[in-house]
């Protein structure tokens, strides 16, 4: 029986014994932190993810692709066939070149355009140089998000607040608004929400509210552009091991602990959603709009 980064590739082994559980080692990295950094490194797919042409001839954007599930996304997305641009933080270049490096290897198109979408020319520098690069574009992916833990309301500048706005939210505005002049009748976006908006932290006050307004401008976005062709769904995470958690996004405690509350005992790994984003993006789900599906381990019920 072959293997995926040490776990047992089966269709038929338990969901609660596919990963590790926790608890987890004592880890914390500064802001945006490192793949390579985090242990037990996650699994993007690398080694496990099968593609099937499903995606043959699209051009993709994704947003912090270089880690994360938006790696995950950009691993599945090209082993199905499309070409993809990556965007990340000049500072997680090593992640991004490991993506572009893994993805050439397999005779892949993709482009890494590193930058900060909290400004939005830049995002419109992003968007054009995108559809320069693959010659179109008719997948976005936004995807890019900043989580920081905050005690107490009475802690959390303004500053803070208005820096997670405009990654989770602004962005994702200026980059769909700008990506309307390149995508076709029959393309589509998929936007990145989270569980925290059904189910708020008390210490993620304003992370929780980015993911739920993201909900809402997805099923918002969709009735407006139906008649244009377009699809719009999104998709809720929900605990996901990631770097986002060890660089502020939540407490050491909770690290180490991180997943144990879920039914499944476990946090998921990015592998295990990026084949909701290809579903989302395949012709098969081609009446699919305005809708948030959710992966969590049966964490809330939508």
């Amino acid at each position: 029986m072959s293997k995926a980064n040490g776990i047992p590739a089966s269709d038929t082994h338990s969901p609660a014994d596919a990963y590790p559980v926790p608890p987890f080692a004592h880890q914390k990295q500064p802001f945006p932190g490192l793949t390579g950094k985090k242990n037990p490194r996650p699994d993007h797919g690398e080694a496990s993810y099968r593609g099937s042409g499903r995606l043959a001839g699209r051009k993709a954007l994704i947003t912090d692709g270089d880690s994360g599930i938006g790696r995950a996304v950009a691993i599945a997305f090209s082993r199905e066939g499309a070409d993809v641009v990556i965007n990340y933080l000049p500072a997680e270049e090593e992640d991004a070149q490991e993506v572009v490096e893994l993805i050439r290897a397999e005779h892949g198109k993709v482009v890494a355009i590193p930058g900060d979408i909290r400004e939005e020319s830049f995002c419109q520098l992003l968007v054009s140089q995108t559809a320069g690069a693959l010659g179109g574009l008719d997948i976005l992916v936004n995807n890019a998000g900043r989580q920081q833990f905050c005690e107490s309301i009475t802690d959390l500048s303004t500053e803070d607040f208005d820096s997670r706005f405009k990654t989770n939210l602004y962005a994702m505005f200026w980059i769909t608004k700008a990506s309307l002049e390149y995508l076709p009748r029959g393309a589509l976006i998929i936007n990145t929400s989270s569980v925290q908006a059904f189910k708020p932290s008390d210490i993620l006050l304003d992370y929780s509210q980015t993911k739920a307004a993201i909900v809402a401008f997805t099923k918002s976005l969709a009735k407006q552009l139906g008649q244009k062709g377009i699809r719009v769904n999104a998709v809720a995470a929900g605990p996901y091991w990631t770097v986002l958690q060890c660089c502020g996004g939540q407490p050491q405690e909770k690290i180490e602990k991180f997943g144990a509350s879920s039914p499944l005992g476990r946090p998921s790994q990015p592998a295990e959603i990026a084949p909701l984003y290809v579903t989302l993006a395949s012709p098969e789900s081609s009446y699919t709009s305005g809708q948030v599906w959710c992966s969590d381990g049966g964490t809330v019920t939508l």
